[in-house]
């Protein structure tokens, strides 16, 4: 009879003693080090590249933005005058409005009609693998060859597009010869290009969603309308809104298209921030107002990207 509280009374005891050493998760220290050698020996092949040639220049752009440099002679220290030297020059927001100008309307046309393939190929279309890939072609063409072609397309007197509008009686612009008509020639070109990556991150998203709920919601009454506006949306936001940050960063950095459809006329008309480099760096030997001009577009960047990831919280669902 007594027997049994002294074994309560040791079990009450045992358990109030504090956990001991050899349940904890940390390594000893000959193991912990080989975990960690390890784990090192794996990053190093990308980490190496990565410090190489995105830090390392990043940090050499720092420095010369400091400096006064013509890619001939040696650099000349002049501190933060090639920043101010930039935000007096009204050319300065000239690029960056043309840069802006040019993702307000590449934007919507890529989001809007890259949802719209994926809604359409995530039907039980007859061949859709086919078009899928079709869509998803322009993707990995190179941009020179895909700004050549449409710069071909829309020539003022001879393209398809402008004897096409001709059949139509419509007078054709003058697409990249005209000042007014040259940004939009580029974001037709860019929609073109990029809307097989943004139908194949939302299609991705699509076929995510469980098709449970989206019949729930046609059981309960719902139409197809608002199907999609109640029930597809907000289980697609996450993929939205990576589709919204990459095109965003994408936009801010045009420069193929630009350089090989009008190279930033006519009159500097499409002239936008990463063609302002360019010209800085190789045409005008200065490389010091380039990488300043450089690096403010960074920042510019940065500030929007984290915009959007504290505005996420307020639109974007994770289920």
């Amino acid at each position: 009879m007594t027997a049994a509280p002294a074994r309560i009374g040791a079990a009450t005891a045992a358990a109030a003693r504090p956990p001991s050493r050899r349940g904890s998760t940390r390594l000893p220290g000959r193991r912990g080090g080989r975990y960690a050698l390890t784990v090192l020996a794996f990053l190093l092949p990308s980490a190496v590249p990565l410090a190489l040639f995105v830090l390392g220049p990043m940090l050499g752009a720092a420095w010369i933005s400091l400096t006064e440099w013509n890619l001939l002679a040696p650099p000349r220290f002049v501190g933060i005058g090639n920043y101010l030297d930039l935000l007096g020059d009204p050319e300065t927001g000239a690029v960056f409005l043309h840069t802006l100008l040019y993702i307000v309307g590449y934007l919507p046309l890529v989001l809007v009609g890259g949802l719209a393939l994926a809604l359409a190929l995530n039907t039980r279309l007859r061949g859709r693998a086919f078009w899928r890939g079709i869509y998803f072609l322009p993707v990995v063409t190179s941009w020179i060859v895909v700004a050549l072609v449409w710069r071909w397309l829309l020539q003022p007197s001879s393209g398809v597009v402008n004897t096409a509008l001709g059949w139509l009686g419509i007078d054709g612009p003058g697409w990249w010869t005209d000042p007014f008509w040259a940004m939009p020639s580029i974001i037709l070109a860019s929609a073109w290009k990029d809307l097989g990556f943004v139908m194949v991150i939302l299609l991705a998203g699509l076929q995510a969603i469980d098709p449970a709920m989206i019949e729930a919601a046609r059981i309960d009454g719902a139409g197809w309308w608002r199907r999609l506006v109640s029930v597809v949306l907000p289980l697609l936001s996450p993929s939205i809104f990576f589709v919204v940050v990459i095109s965003l960063i994408n936009g801010f950095q045009v420069f193929d298209q630009v350089y090989a459809m009008t190279g930033g006329g006519p009159g500097g008309a499409s002239q936008v921030v990463v063609q302002q480099i360019y010209d800085l760096t190789f045409r005008y030997g200065q490389a010091g107002e380039a990488s300043a001009l450089s690096w403010m577009l960074f920042a510019v960047v940065l500030a929007v990207t984290v915009v959007q990831i504290i505005g996420q919280r307020r639109w974007v669902t994770y289920a």
